[in-house]
């Protein structure tokens, strides 16, 4: 039996497996894409709006945020699509990837599946080759949807050459990581250990190329997304930085074939530390569980709201300008007498107020991972109830969205306050990120009703979030009824500080969200562990 013997049958259960999962996510991004990129010409219908949007985003944290502007000037339509897109669809590319190899290598082994494959006629490196091979597959179908979306728009400027190097730098970067992410998991035994040392390596790369970008030159060249990026799609149309990437992408592949020839099954090459022999006393109960097993996450989400706050803060400083330029983005600010600045300001935080339900929805839907894992089952087998075990996930959910509304709120705020010189701008911006709490526990009450409910539906709650998205970019644009837009809990909270605080929305909202806990409760204690 050679290492790759049932590789072919390998692959295709990885498939069938990912049947749903890889679609959505080439989808979703191909769909995202190609829709903002065919949203350009109407936002800017003329050279002079593009050379609005050019003059208003030529800032150091825009800069960090997106990449490099290039073109000398000429803010061409496939320029915007370059310069705004490529780098952030390459880090949904990069965890696409990450998600995909761990998936179908470390937490099959930590789930004992592996174990049980191996004791077919499988050969030693086949599993991990599989799944190296589903992660390249699902690159290369992405890198060609997004040529055939981004060309097939029509769009003058956004040509097929530009549009194939720009699907090939995004598959490039996610190749990178998908090699990043098989040596991660041959590093570590558990699986979420190896997701999250893949996922700092991404974010050590968009530092290095954000620091690179502003202030020390020629440091993006050490980040496979500065790669991506210095080929300039639809401009320069240079391929050459891309040999870097793939180069980079078979060591770290064929690294982590050798290395995983060194390992014992279910094992990682990083001799695990040893616990204490006694629990401290923050895990004596459930909330310090909860918090146990979240905290790396929520961490990681409040630093990432921070930033994204603050690299947005200083534009609030040239909105005046922006809007003079692009008429079109009146449709997107609240439709009262207020400040261009407040204006904009409302429109930042009302996004960052949907971002900031993920990680709380993330909080609670960790419920049913613990029970489709077998962990909830002997933690529950205690004196532990199923009320207190639930019912401390909720609450960890509810602070860890006051915590990164309130982070992406101070973030906003110093940004402005530094931009403006006007330090009102961190309390106003904080307490108006914090008027979107009620909304967030929504999101959370919804998940938690479903996982007492209907447990196997419980990832529906992101719907939820889904349309908050979308009526935020595109309610008024698109007229519609007030009565489709108040199904996103978002839109009823006043959108400070362009909008006057109004209390009686926000108790609705909380009082919906409690109600909503409380019935996912009795739900829990209804139904058996792993029900339907």
């Amino acid at each position: 039996m050679s290492a790759t013997t049932g590789l072919g049958e390998l692959v295709r259960l990885a498939l069938r497996r990912d049947r749903v999962r890889l679609p959505g996510w080439i989808g979703s991004i191909v769909a995202a894409t190609a829709g903002t990129a065919a949203s350009f010409p109407t936002t800017y219908p003329d050279a002079q709006a593009r050379l609005g949007a050019l003059m208003t985003i030529d800032n150091p944290g825009t800069t960090a945020l997106v990449g490099p502007l290039y073109g000398e000037g000429d803010y061409t339509y496939g320029i915007m699509v370059g310069h705004q897109l490529l780098g952030m669809v390459a880090v949904v590319a990069a965890l696409m990837s990450i998600f995909t190899v761990v998936r179908h290598t470390r937490a099959e082994e930590e789930s004992g599946r592996a174990e049980l494959v191996r004791a077919a006629p499988v050969g030693r490196t086949a599993p991990a080759l599989a799944a190296l091979l589903v992660a390249v597959g699902a690159n290369l179908v992405l890198a060609a949807g997004l040529t055939l979306a981004l060309g097939g728009l029509g769009i003058e400027t956004v040509t097929w050459r530009g549009s194939a190097l720009f699907g090939a730098a995004v598959g490039a970067v996610g190749l990178v990581l998908a090699g990043v992410a098989s040596v991660t998991a041959q590093l570590t035994e558990h699986a979420r250990a190896a997701s999250s040392m893949a996922g700092l390596v991404l974010a050590a790369a968009f530092v290095v190329r954000a620091t690179g970008d502003v202030s020390v030159e020629g440091l993006s060249w050490a980040s496979p997304i500065g790669w991506a990026q210095a080929t300039e799609p639809f401009y320069a149309d240079d391929g050459a930085p891309l040999a870097l990437a793939l180069g980079l992408a078979v060591v770290l592949l064929a690294g982590a074939v050798v290395l995983g020839r060194r390992r014992d099954l279910g094992s990682g090459l990083l001799t695990a530390r040893p616990g204490p022999a006694r629990a401290g006393s923050a895990l004596s109960g459930p909330f310090g569980l909860a918090w146990r097993t979240s905290r790396g996450s929520l961490v990681g989400w409040t630093l990432g709201v921070f930033f994204f706050g603050l690299f947005y803060g200083p534009i609030l400083s040239e909105s005046s300008t922006f809007l003079d330029n692009v008429p079109v983005l009146e449709e997107f600010v609240p439709d009262v007498e207020a400040s261009v600045a407040e204006l904009f300001a409302a429109m930042i935080i009302a996004v960052v107020a949907i971002i900031c339900a993920i990680p709380a929805l993330q909080t609670v839907l960790r419920l049913r991972t613990e029970e489709t894992s077998g962990r909830a089952g002997p933690l529950l087998a205690t004196a532990l109830s199923r009320t207190r075990w639930a019912l401390a996930n909720h609450v960890l959910a509810l602070l860890a969205g006051a915590v990164v509304l309130t982070a992406g709120g101070l973030g906003l705020g110093l940004g402005a306050a530094w931009s403006m010189d006007e330090p009102s701008w961190v309390g106003t911006a904080t307490g108006a990120a914090l008027a979107y709490l009620p909304a967030v526990a929504v999101v959370v009450g919804l998940g938690a009703l479903l996982h007492g409910w209907v447990p196997r539906a419980v990832g529906a709650a992101w719907l939820l979030v889904v349309v908050g998205f979308f009526f935020s970019y595109f309610g008024e644009l698109l007229d519609l009824p007030q009565a489709v837009l108040d199904v996103s809990p978002f839109t009823h909270v006043s959108q400070q500080p362009a909008v006057a605080f109004e209390a009686a929305p926000l108790a609705w909202l909380s009082l919906v969200a409690l109600l909503a806990i409380g019935l996912g409760l009795v739900g829990l204690r209804r139904r058996d562990l792993l029900d339907a």
